[in-house]
């Protein structure tokens, strides 16, 4: 392969891959504001896969992680564009996942041009910790690496070791199927395509219900 047929191949894949409209991380949270969020949701311990799918091609777009461990439930979300402001954020990892925080996260990626595959595993709590370790010290994610980082992350974990490091979100999902007692989710919604005016509408109801 010529160095310009290589160059628009690798130009493809990067189109291809998960997250390529750009990281949305913010500015980091101190270690303060991360801590005072900390959200414990219990047994089981549990990994959800997510993956977010287009509608029209069924090609993935975007994979995160959460995480719930003895200490804390987060979410790793690599190059993502989803925060909230009520959210702390501390290199691509979101603290304080309530029940009604992950409700959020999930449908602010469910709009009328995507859908989100949540994949879901039981673990014991030292591989939850494990994990909760890694995504944490992993550092915040460049543009276009949010499948490899997660599966990275994942094939560092015991009972995961057949997950290999790879770029494209459906093929992550594909392989964290095959490990055993997975379950699947899909979830649809009809909302518009702006992310940014869904979140604001979420973040509007919950100051209402708070009375601010």
């Amino acid at each position: 392969m010529g160095f310009r047929s290589y160059v628009m191949a690798a130009c493809a894949a990067l189109s291809l891959a998960g997250c390529a409209g750009g990281s949305g991380s913010g500015p980091n949270a101190t270690p303060e504001e991360a801590a005072a969020a900390a959200y414990r949701a219990g047994a089981p311990y549990t990994l959800t896969l997510y993956t977010m799918v287009n509608n029209r091609t069924d090609n993935g777009a975007h994979t995160s992680l959460m995480v719930n461990a003895p200490s804390q439930r987060v979410v790793f979300d690599p190059a993502g564009s989803v925060r909230f402001s009520s959210v702390p954020e501390v290199n691509d990892v979101l603290y304080g996942i309530t029940p009604q925080v992950k409700q959020m996260y999930e449908s602010a990626h469910a709009r009328e041009t995507y859908r989100v595959r949540i994949q879901e595993v039981k673990v014991s709590a030292e591989v939850a910790e494990q994990a909760l370790n890694l995504v944490r010290s992993y550092g915040q994610v460049p543009p276009t690496q949010c499948t490899q980082s997660t599966s990275t992350v994942l094939g560092q974990l015991p009972g995961f070791e057949s997950i290999k490091t790879v770029w494209y979100p459906n093929q992550l999902s594909k392989a964290f199927a095959q490990i055993p007692g997975v379950q699947t989710r899909v979830l649809r919604e009809n909302d518009s395509d702006d992310k940014d005016l869904a979140i604001m509408q979420m973040e509007g109801a919950i100051r209402a219900q708070n009375g601010q």
